[in-house]
């Protein structure tokens, strides 16, 4: 039975502009006729007025639910917290699979509104825990990092695919297209005609200076990017509209770049400023106990996951991320493709998919950045696909960020047989604590 069974609950449909708002009667009916209010100062006070009319009819002030619905709920959800109003967020995964109880397929925000309102009611209904304003301020900092890390790296694509069409061949002279010497290079000489025009002597001083890799590396640079450009004048297609497509790149490429910059400089400005700043970098450092795992990706996993103590096992955290298996099972039936559920922070998912990656490879001596998680890999999973194995990886990396956090120790690289001898010499000097 839920916990809500014999008290007054408000569901509320959460739309951009406006919000419809269902009540239920501790019976179960529904309180009078449906709110709707507007996004603005007015309408929320509308709604502080309407739970305060719930509160006098019942004298037991109402439990209130919304659905998380991105950014719009934020300043409603606020809003009511700073008035002391007892508000929960749940996952909209949840009331959309209870949409099909109807035979008929009708949606409707009214109908949405009490459907959370009855879901909340009823069930026992997990919701998110609430972000303080000073947090969700890292967090939303943290997000916009990704956001122009996506519109970089979409730039790089289109540019790349122009420069196949308009220069083929100079994509396989550099290995990282966007690298500081590339870009000094096509900006200088933006088509195969402008290199073919040029002093020869002043292009390998030009990739001398720029790659401060030695006069020979620059002459043998210089013959291919000559040769490239011999067939690139025949086969491209090099109108001169791409000598200004390599300059707004070229300007566009810089501006994200420098908006990075100084989107991290802002965030650790702001821990450092936050009352949360110290055990949030106390957090970071642990979490950098890892080999391979950076500032942007221990603060990413940190503002994703919150506050470790809102999960009590492992497990939780790794459903959190989304890496838990999906279960399809009927009857004697059990499937054995089970994809990771995904249902999980997606931009948590993907800072923990870099440390996955970092964790399996090997240093430029050949030594394993994380000798267990490696073998892990290579070893243990060998027969696997490879993203099953990386799934794998993830899942464990979780649970040993878990065991860090809430034991607040950096992280060991210990061999798992020696692990489990600790542990169990652990248990048989102190069956109690074990």
């Amino acid at each position: 039975m839920s916990n809500y069974y014999h008290l007054p609950v408000v569901g509320i449909d959460v739309a951009a502009n406006f919000s419809v708002v269902t009540a239920l009667k501790p019976n179960g009916d529904v309180f009078r006729k449906n709110l709707k209010i507007s996004h603005t100062l007015e309408g929320f006070n509308k709604l502080l007025l309407f739970l305060q009319k719930i509160e006098e009819e019942f004298n037991d002030s109402p439990k209130v639910f919304c659905e998380s619905t991105g950014i719009y709920h934020l300043t409603l959800l606020h809003f009511l917290v700073k008035n002391q109003i007892d508000i929960h967020v749940i996952n909209p995964l949840i009331t959309n699979s209870n949409k099909n109880s109807n035979i008929r397929k009708v949606k409707t925000d009214k109908l949405d509104s009490l459907s959370i309102a009855k879901i909340c009611k009823f069930d026992n209904v997990k919701t998110s825990t609430f972000t303080s304003e000073e947090f969700l301020h890292l967090k939303l900092l943290v997000r916009e990092y990704y956001k122009v890390v996506d519109l970089k790296a979409n730039l790089k694509k289109t540019f790349s695919n122009n420069i196949y069409i308009n220069y083929p061949g100079l994509q396989n002279a550099f290995a990282n297209i966007t690298g500081k010497t590339p870009l000094i290079f096509i900006r200088k000489y933006p088509t195969p005609k402008h290199l073919l025009n040029a002093e020869p002597k002043v292009v390998i001083e030009l990739l001398t200076k720029s790659s401060r890799r030695g006069s020979s590396w620059a002459n043998n640079k210089y013959n291919k990017l000559i040769k490239i450009a011999n067939s690139a004048n025949i086969i491209g297609i090099t109108p001169l509209l791409f000598e200004s497509k390599v300059i707004r790149f070229s300007e566009s490429f810089d501006f994200y770049t420098n908006q990075l910059r100084n989107i991290v400089d802002e965030i650790h400005q702001y821990i450092d400023n936050a009352s949360f700043g110290e055990v949030f970098k106390q957090n970071i450092n642990l979490l950098k106990s890892f080999k391979g795992l950076g500032d942007i990706t221990a603060i990413t996993l940190l503002v994703e996951m919150g506050d470790i103590n809102n999960f009590s096992k492992p497990q939780q955290l790794v459903a959190f991320f989304g890496v838990d298996p999906s279960v399809n099972q009927s009857g004697n039936f059990s499937g054995d493709r089970n994809k990771m559920s995904k249902r999980g922070t997606a931009i948590g998912r993907r800072a923990l998919y870099t440390v996955a990656l970092a964790s399996i490879r090997t240093s430029k001596n050949k030594k394993p950045i994380n000798l267990v998680l490696y073998e892990y890999y290579h070893i243990a999973l060998d027969k696997k696909k490879k993203k099953v194995k990386l799934v794998a990886v993830m899942n464990k990396l979780l649970r040993y960020i878990f065991s860090i956090l809430k034991n607040q120790k950096p992280y060991e690289v210990r061999n798992p047989l020696i692990h489990k001898r600790m542990f169990l010499e652990s248990k048989l000097h102190n069956p109690v604590a074990a």
